[in-house]
């Protein structure tokens, strides 16, 4: 099902052999929404054990006119 969301020979898609640590994945949580509708979810995801509020990037302004984004980055093992 999601491929059908995502190109997955788009340059854009990291591939395997172009990551520095072929062991680990990239991954990123993104959140777009209204200024204080990110800051309570990132600080409700913080309440749950997720991620600490200074992991999420700063707030930045999002595609859409009056939102803003923040993301956060984290690898993961492969196949763990």
């Amino acid at each position: 099902m999601p491929e059908c969301f995502l190109d997955l020979n788009s340059p854009a898609v990291e591939k395997v052999s172009d990551a520095p640590f072929p062991e680990r994945e990239r991954l990123r949580v993104l959140i777009i929404g209204s200024r204080d509708g990110v800051i309570e979810t990132i600080h409700e995801l913080y309440g749950r054990g997720f991620a600490e509020v200074g992991a999420w990037s700063p707030l930045l302004p999002a595609p859409s006119s009056g939102e803003v984004m923040s993301i956060l980055t984290r690898d993961r093992r492969r196949g763990g």
